[in-house]
């Protein structure tokens, strides 16, 4: 398949590599990097400008490639809740629903399609406070809406479920053991359902079987 790439640093722009072509094109043209790319359902692709403090989406069937709009934060640092400091990852649900990995202000924010402000998610200010995140740089969402964040700074991988929030790897402190993680960055899902972990410190990508129990419970391997 098609690959995105971030190239905003030096070059100013989002590179998207055709497979059938073996060539490069210009997708999107951003004054920072993008620490975190996704595209929705609706061919929509999402930038989050870390150093410029939002969000960024435009429609990759729009020909204007300057077509730039927000859609989230002010471009201002702040813990407001229309305010973003330093996001990273950012996940986009079939309901196009955008969250963000706010890392210095250490929460997941969820903004609603067309709102400006965000509700916290996870985090010590969120609506249901049953974790503690410091420096999340990686989020995703299930199709049961669950979220698996990493939780940088802490050297873990969290998920929720029904009853909030629990770590699921690199629940016993920094290290490069096989169960441990030194400055995790980004994760993401095979179709089996294993999680794929860039653990940044260590210079390697691990991988982790998730399974349920007869309970239907997640339990990590």
């Amino acid at each position: 398949g098609d690959i995105y790439i971030d190239d905003g640093e030096k070059n100013g722009r989002v590179q998207k590599w055709k497979a059938e072509t073996n060539t490069f094109v210009t997708v999107m043209n951003v004054n920072s990097s993008c620490y975190g790319l996704f595209i929705d359902i609706n061919d929509t692709l999402y930038c989050s400008m870390s150093e410029n403090y939002q969000v960024v989406k435009r429609l990759l069937n729009d020909s204007a490639v300057n077509s730039n709009s927000v859609a989230a934060g002010t471009g201002i640092w702040g813990s407001a809740s229309n305010q973003l400091n330093n996001p990273r990852g950012i996940f986009v649900d079939v309901n196009l629903d955008l969250y963000v990995a706010d890392s210095d202000n250490d929460r997941v924010q969820w903004f609603h399609p067309g709102e400006s402000n965000g509700i916290t998610m996870a985090g010590s200010e969120s609506v249901n406070p049953t974790i503690t995140l410091h420096c999340p740089t990686g989020i995703l969402l299930d199709a049961e809406k669950y979220l698996f964040i990493v939780d940088q700074d802490n050297h873990r991988i969290v998920g929720s479920d029904v009853n909030g929030f629990r770590c699921l790897v690199g629940c016993y402190g920094v290290g490069s053991q096989s169960n441990q993680f030194s400055y995790p960055f980004a994760l993401s899902f095979d179709r089996s359902g294993n999680i794929f972990v860039t653990d940044e410190n260590i210079h390697r990508i691990q991988k982790f079987f998730l399974m349920k129990d007869s309970f239907g419970k997640l339990k990590k391997s």
